[in-house]
């Protein structure tokens, strides 16, 4: 019976946080479109999340890309269909594995970042200095960095996407000595622009996601060291779990789309 309640406890909390989350998203949308506009703190911050996050995501893809083939390429072997490996790789990377690895991954660098951040302004008081200076901290701190996020993540992902297939063509170039043109020209005749739109399109609802919820995370983050903590770590759990939803939901909108 304890264990029961707790359940309701948990679920009712989760519900809640839900709806918070949801009002914040909104609170968003509104002053998006409103002037000013921090084009300069735009600017920086997408440098910030895009530029600082190209390392961890292009060694991510490439480790991604060498393990795909090492992995795939003996069980192909076995059905004669190795000549198949790059249409097979390019899809898998491209149309899920690339888009949802790298959100991860930022969900880890970028949305921990900014929960982190905007908990610290938090805890020391800086938000309340620039509510009471007249200044709108939503506006500067939030919409530029959900707006930067929304924009990077799909360069992020086509950058990792083009590494881990290069990663891929590697090891076929050393396992079955095949040159760099006849590899990618397979890699396009299988790619169709049906593959490319759809994961383009939810990128942008990953980058969002990451945002919203690291923002959102920092900026009603409680007093005290221990709440910044928890701010960043929760950041992650619940961006992480977000991400899965959308793709999910994203997956079965495309597959109703193909059907029809």
């Amino acid at each position: 019976m304890l264990g029961f309640k707790n359940i309701i406890k948990q679920l009712k909390s989760f519900l809640i946080e839900i709806g918070e989350l949801s009002i914040f998203a909104v609170r968003y949308f509104k002053e998006a479109f409103k002037s000013p506009f921090e084009f300069k703190e735009l600017l920086r911050q997408c440098y910030n999340m895009g530029n600082r996050s190209l390392l961890l995501v292009g060694i991510t893809g490439f480790i991604i890309g060498l393990v795909l083939t090492l992995q795939t390429r003996p069980t192909l072997m076995e059905f004669g269909a190795v000549s198949w490996m790059p249409s097979m790789v390019s899809i898998s990377i491209v149309r899920e594995i690339g888009p949802i690895i790298t959100a991860l991954v930022c969900a880890g660098r970028i949305g921990s970042g900014i929960g982190a951040e905007l908990g610290s302004m938090r805890v020391t008081e800086q938000i309340d200095a620039m509510e009471v200076s007249g200044t709108n901290p939503f506006k500067y701190l939030v919409v530029t960095r959900v707006l930067a996020t929304t924009l990077m993540l799909p360069l992020l992902v086509i950058i990792g996407d083009v590494i881990a297939i290069y990663g891929s063509y590697l090891v076929e170039n050393i396992k079955g000595n095949v040159s760099f043109m006849l590899y990618f020209n397979q890699v396009f005749d299988a790619l169709e622009f049906g593959d490319i739109l759809p994961a383009t399109i939810k990128s942008f609802f990953f980058g969002f996601a990451i945002g919203i919820v690291g923002c959102f995370k920092g900026y009603h983050c409680k007093k005290g060291t221990e709440g910044v903590g928890k701010a960043a770590n929760s950041a992650v759990v619940f961006t992480s779990l977000l991400l899965f939803i959308i793709d999910f939901i994203a997956v079965f909108v495309t597959d109703i789309f193909y059907d029809l």
